[in-house]
């Protein structure tokens, strides 16, 4: 049987702040959110929906515009 797993990816969202001129300490002032969220962000470890509405809501985009699930087979 064919093993399926997957990561997360915040590519999207990190390009989106390139293109708005924009840190991760900008993200992080815009919506309170806490430096250990960032950090988990940037080495692609799982967040909270939450995390994710606060993000959208402040950068006024949809999740799949700063998310991505990125399939791999083994």
């Amino acid at each position: 049987m064919e093993k399926v797993l997957y990561h997360i990816s915040y590519n999207r969202l990190w390009k989106l702040l390139i293109d708005k001129h924009m840190m991760k300490k900008d993200l992080q002032k815009i919506t309170s959110l806490s430096s250990n969220v960032i950090t988990k962000m940037g080495k692609g470890e799982s967040v909270t929906l939450e995390t994710l509405a606060k993000i959208c809501i402040a950068l006024q985009c949809g999740i799949s515009d700063i998310v991505e699930i990125k399939w791999e087979k083994q």
